[in-house]
């Protein structure tokens, strides 16, 4: 499968596993929004360009996938996080001291003030490094990076999640424990 391919077959199962599984007829476990692996290649299969998709080619998307976006567990995938339907639920779990969130130079001043909201999505995501903050706020214009202060957001009662692959989830970030990444001289650069 070539990257195009990859990326539109990826963009719909985000549609089938993120935001509208009913739409497609597809019954996700409201426990951690997973489905059977079978039953999402029928699902897949239904859709008349994607009739002759088969279960390495859906494999090779997931394993491919920049973002690590979906998970295959057993004889089951889901989407590790982004969801925009009902709220998938993660265990609780500490957070390294410092995480990051993509964004753009509009937005960053607003997050400044009133901290990082989930918007339509169910939860706010954050990366434990620059790089998948950086494909995140690469979308949406100019580029900014917001360091959270993660160790005193969970002090202050702040509750993450880890949703796999250097992802972490919350509700809200209050933006007292907001910051603009500032790179060090010599270090990394988003």
């Amino acid at each position: 499968m070539n990257k195009e391919k990859k990326t539109h077959f990826s963009k719909l199962m985000s549609k089938m596993l993120r935001h509208s599984p009913e739409q497609f007829g597809l019954k996700l476990d409201p426990t951690d929004g997973s489905c059977e692996t079978n039953e999402l290649l029928e699902v897949v299969r239904e859709q008349p360009k994607w009739s002759d998709i088969t279960i390495n080619e859906l494999s090779e998307v997931v394993a491919d996938c920049e973002k690590q976006r979906f998970e295959i567990n057993g004889d089951r995938i889901r989407a590790r996080y982004g969801h925009s339907h009902d709220k998938v639920s993660y265990p609780a779990a500490v957070p390294p001291t410092q995480l990051f969130h993509g964004t753009n130079v509009v937005a960053a001043p607003t997050i400044l003030k009133v901290g990082i909201q989930a918007m339509q999505r169910q939860y706010v995501h954050m990366s434990e490094g620059l790089h998948f903050a950086t494909l995140a706020g690469r979308r949406r214009g100019e580029l900014v990076i917001i360091a959270i202060d993660a160790e005193q957001a969970a002090e202050a009662g702040v509750i993450f999640y880890y949703a796999g692959n250097e992802v972490w989830l919350a509700t809200h970030i209050p933006a007292v424990f907001c910051s603009m990444y500032t790179p060090k001289l010599g270090g990394d650069q988003p």
